[in-house]
């Protein structure tokens, strides 16, 4: 399964960014796709170093990630990865089902049907449980696929519904960049290119492991390919008049439609593909069985049932994001696949090092230093990244936090909002 299946938020999230920021967006989308995939490949490496170094790596392991953050930094390292990657999976989920029923919301209200957001939010709920009683990813590789050629058709029709809707449009105005909006971008584009929670299922699920370098690379330029054209045509075409959701600045007819439910599929896809460590975290605390049972499902409505509940009290999903992209985001896709992966080096290093020494037909060797397995150019960048991903990620959460508790920013709730309508 190619891992541009986890790049699962849709096109307007990368548009808005680019609306706020101007041309750098542009280049900001190409720069968090390259390290995202250079911190992917890493992370893959240094979970090929523990299969052979550990055994308890190899076959089929439900919580891959968190125990590379046991094997590299202890109880401390499995507890940092761990709730870095389910607040980043578990809000993802919420952000999913946000944008599902605000996309089925525009298309029934396009077709003359007037369902409150707050009830499709329920629906998708209810509709999506059955789908998350599969097992892992490779019992529903389908979905993958699935949700890939909804996202790059999705992609093709939005440029060109834009470029026929692009004589109607007036004079064109970009906003002037600030400080907080391009902090603000830089977690949306974390979020966006986030996907390095699954990987490491991925990998253990694909047939030939060592293909996952090239998997890697191959599914970030599949999702630049999408991600640019649509953004770039967006920002020239609509400027600050661009919204979070791009359908919303789509001419209403059969082809906005047709991206409606496209995009809608791929999120709801993709929601099943992203909840699922979560998921299997939580089982294997639980002692849930891995085969099905009716455990399974009691405990996956639940988890479904928290999803919505979150959504319901925070409908709003723009500021949301880029607090995840600032926080968790940063920390499993920047920071922790680059710590793990430089942690693994040594203790391979060490590791053969102890072998050669333990060898007394090889007196000679013992006195030899191992080589390094990372130049000082590869440790030197690693740093580089770290300390921006580390500078950038807290500008962003603060910038989000504010968001978030200013007055302008605040949304009621969707229970206290259809109790005030009931009274």
């Amino acid at each position: 399964m190619s891992p541009n299946v986890t790049e699962n938020t849709e096109k307007h999230l990368i548009n808005n960014t680019s609306a706020n920021v101007g041309w750098a967006g542009l280049i900001l989308i190409v720069i968090c796709g390259i390290l995202s995939a250079y911190t992917g490949i890493l992370l893959g490496e240094a979970w090929t170093i523990a299969i052979e170094m550990f055994d308890d790596c190899k076959g089929h392991v439900q919580n891959p990630y968190q125990l590379l953050g046991q094997k590299t930094y202890g109880k401390a390292g499995r507890y940092a990865v761990s709730v870095s990657l389910h607040v980043s999976m578990f809000g993802t989920a919420i952000v999913f089902l946000l944008l599902s029923a605000d996309n089925i919301e525009m298309l029934f209200r396009a077709l003359g049907h007037d369902i409150s957001f707050c009830f499709w939010l329920v629906i998708i709920a209810g509709c999506l449980v059955p789908l998350t009683w599969f097992g892992t990813p490779k019992d529903f590789w389908l979905i993958g696929y699935g949700a890939t050629v909804a996202t790059a058709l999705a992609a093709v029709i939005i440029v060109i519904s834009i470029g026929l809707d692009s004589p109607n449009q007036p004079t064109v105005h970009h906003q002037t960049v600030d400080f907080q909006n391009t902090v603000l971008a830089f977690g949306t584009l974390v979020f966006t290119f986030g996907g390095h929670s699954c990987f490491l299922t991925f990998q253990m699920d694909m047939k030939r492991e060592k293909d996952f370098k090239m998997a890697v690379i191959c599914g970030y330029v599949v999702v630049l390919l999408m991600y640019l054209p649509v953004t770039s045509v967006g920002y020239f075409v609509y400027g600050v008049d661009l919204q979070h959701n791009v359908m919303s600045n789509l001419p209403t007819g059969p082809l906005s439609y047709i991206v409606m439910v496209l995009v809608t599929i791929h999120l709801l896809l993709a929601f099943i593909i992203i909840l699922s460590p979560t998921i299997q975290e939580v089982e294997l605390t639980l002692n849930v069985p891995m085969e099905f049972t009716w455990k399974r499902c009691v405990v996956r409505l639940l988890i479904v049932a928290c999803i919505l509940f979150i959504a319901e009290t925070i409908p709003k999903f723009s500021t949301l994001l880029s607090l995840m992209g600032g926080s968790s985001f940063t920390m499993t896709d920047f920071i922790c696949p680059i710590l793990l992966h430089m942690k693994m080096c040594k203790m391979k290093t060490e590791y053969k090092s102890s072998l050669t020494h333990d060898n007394s037909l090889e007196i000679q060797a013992a006195w030899t230093k191992p080589k390094e397995l990372l130049p000082l150019w590869k440790k030197l960048l690693n740093y580089v990244i770290i300390g921006i991903g580390l500078l950038a990620g807290l500008a962003t959460s603060v910038s989000a936090i504010i968001n978030i508790v200013s007055p302008d920013s605040f949304s009621m709730p969707c229970y206290v909002s259809l109790g005030s309508d009931a009274l």
